[in-house]
């Protein structure tokens, strides 16, 4: 990732470092709410090393209600454009593998307070049982 305090949250607080789509898929459709740290550039943008400290710090504030995980370089931009939330960087929410909103860039904490537990509040829409049957 290139930047220690963006390392260390897969290497000291084992959050998976997702490094294909195939992996974020496998990854968001765990039961549960996820969310997915998309640093961006490091070098480029100051923030993504912000936004790696407080990370943690809101895993505790939530007292697990989520978990975590860093997005690799290499899908980054294909996953920032499936989701809407294209600065960086960024903080997107998924349960059930859909992708329910997303925080771009360093925010005051009383906004993360204010936001994430609105985002860990939306459930997924399924799709109508005539879609889901002629799908299968």
């Amino acid at each position: 990732m290139g930047h220690p305090l963006i390392d260390r949250l897969s290497t000291e607080m084992n959050m998976p470092l997702l490094e294909s789509m195939e992996a974020l898929r496998a990854f968001t459709a765990r039961d549960g709410a996820h969310v997915l740290f998309v640093p961006g550039d490091p070098k480029r943008n100051l923030e993504s090393a912000d936004v790696a400290v407080i990370l943690p710090e809101l895993r505790m504030t939530f007292q697990g209600a989520f978990d975590c995980a860093v997005v690799g370089d290499a899908i980054e931009a294909e996953l920032r454009e499936s989701a809407g939330v294209l600065k960086t960087p960024s903080l997107i929410f998924y349960r059930g593998g859909t992708c329910v909103g997303g925080i771009p860039k360093v925010r005051d904490w009383d906004d993360y307070m204010a936001r994430i537990p609105h985002l860990l509040a939306i459930t997924p829409e399924l799709p109508p049982a005539s879609e889901a049957t002629s799908a299968a």
